[in-house]
């Protein structure tokens, strides 16, 4: 009778237990994130960085002051400008317009691009699909065409180098390699 008794309390102990554990899944995930079955990340919004350390120009400068902003860091509304349009980064760190290097950079490039020089390729370009697009052209030509052009064989090509160049010729002496296409049988890519 006492076994009874004893294996009577275990099971309404387990059963109490286990009913707790089930309980605590519906409330605010207290008993939850207490045993660890839950995880807290941290939310990317509130996450800040912060500007690196440097060191002052000269140590005659007077200590910041606690609480006061720091002068190399940006509002918060700054940041997200930059990280949305990059180019007023930019702008702002150029107080005088280009640097003489710049400039330099700028006059050997040569002379400027026509301003219309996009709206002119987007209209090539629709120009050329147009007219590779149409129905009589996808019924009569359903095959992929053949890659256009020689293709190099490299290992052949490589060898040929070494060659000249153990024997002291230029790499243009001798015939380049090139790798022959297959030819397809009659009924070969028909399906």
């Amino acid at each position: 009778m006492g076994t009874q008794k004893f294996y009577g309390r275990l099971t309404a102990a387990l059963v109490l237990t286990g009913a707790s554990v089930m309980l605590s899944a519906c409330g605010d995930g207290g008993l939850a994130r207490t045993f660890g079955f839950t995880r807290d990340s941290p939310d990317e919004f509130t996450v800040t960085t912060r500007a690196p350390l440097s060191m002052p120009p000269n140590f005659a400068l007077r200590p910041p002051r606690p609480g006061a902003p720091r002068p190399q860091e940006q509002s918060e509304a700054r940041q997200a400008e930059e990280a949305l349009v990059p180019q007023t980064a930019l702008a702002g760190s150029q107080q005088g317009g280009l640097s003489p290097g710049q400039e330099a950079l700028v006059q050997q490039a040569g002379p400027p691009a026509p301003p219309d020089i996009r709206q002119d390729i987007r209209n090539d370009a629709q120009r050329q699909q147009a007219a590779n697009d149409s129905f009589v052209n996808k019924l009569l030509f359903w095959r992929k065409s053949a890659p256009q052009g020689i293709v190099v064989d490299p290992q052949a090509e490589a060898q040929r180098l070494r060659q000249n160049a153990a024997l002291g010729q230029s790499p243009e002496a001798g015939d380049t390699p090139i790798i022959q296409p297959r030819r397809k049988g009659w009924l070969e890519g028909l399906f």
